[in-house]
């Protein structure tokens, strides 16, 4: 099952992880959500996995790509 993906690089905080509750609240099996900084993907990824959702990380150069899924 392919994942949509939200970018939200060049977003300020706490944007990402606004945007990224409501990609889950319509796609509540998981996106992926392509991130700038690392502060974005730490966010992010609490956020996920205060949600019970796991969250694999991927390096895409000076992006990251966060793959979030049930």
């Amino acid at each position: 099952m392919a994942l949509n993906t939200l970018d939200v690089r060049g977003r300020s905080c706490p944007e990402p992880v606004l945007l990224t509750r409501r990609a889950l609240e319509q796609a509540p099996n998981g996106v992926q959500v392509l991130v700038g900084n690392s502060t974005a993907r730490d966010n992010v990824r609490r956020f996920a996995e205060s949600k019970g959702y796991k969250v694999q990380i991927q390096d895409q150069g000076e992006d990251f790509l966060l793959s979030i899924t049930r």
